[in-house]
């Protein structure tokens, strides 16, 4: 099948959480000054976050994101508290192989939502999602072996610990080489 005849949902409610595809205009704001309330936190892991973006460029970026969605090449959510409406982080399903079918969850988190188990949940969400409505036959979380946060959370959900690729990628900030630690879940 076509991915472009998916039926993909712009929209996943889980337990606490509302995960929403970006819309067409208008999320750039939002997003702009999580980033900004978490810059130290994102800088240390992102290379998208080595310099605080204007809030233009977050919305050109969530605009592109959307077209992305609609294409079917990644599938990017904003994660919302569905008691307040706040914007918390991001997450997606992205680096799609539709062959195989295979792809990677990326995430980030405003800092002060951190500790609460909402990206855990969250990561859940859309891989339920990746697996059981979009039929993907592996996915992957790749992050730096000394980003623990960050590993703690395909370690909850059990996805199985495939190993470390030493000197695999770039610090983000570039400036020395990482470990990558895979793990993945598959169907």
């Amino acid at each position: 099948m076509n991915p472009i005849l998916l039926d993909v949902p712009l929209q996943i409610e889980i337990e606490r959480l509302l995960l929403r595809a970006p819309r067409q205009t208008g999320d750039g704001e939002v997003v702009n000054r999580a980033i900004r309330e978490s810059f130290p936190e994102l800088k240390a892991w992102l290379p998208f976050a080595q310099e605080i973006p204007a809030v233009e460029e977050t919305e050109v970026n969530l605009r592109n994101a959307h077209i992305k969605f609609l294409q079917r090449d990644s599938f990017r959510f904003l994660i919302f508290l569905k008691e307040t409406n706040e914007f918390i982080g991001t997450t997606s399903l992205q680096g799609i192989d539709w062959d195989i079918p295979k792809c990677e969850i990326g995430y980030w988190i405003n800092t002060k939502f951190s500790g609460n188990g909402y990206m855990t949940e969250a990561v859940k969400g859309i891989a339920d999602l990746g697996l059981n409505h979009i039929g993907f036959r592996r996915i992957e979380i790749r992050c730096e072996s000394t980003n623990l946060k960050s590993r703690s959370i395909p370690e909850k959900l059990g996805f199985a610990f495939e190993g470390t690729l030493r000197n695999d990628d770039l610090s983000a900030d570039g400036s020395k080489l990482t470990d990558t630690c895979f793990y993945s879940v598959i169907k």
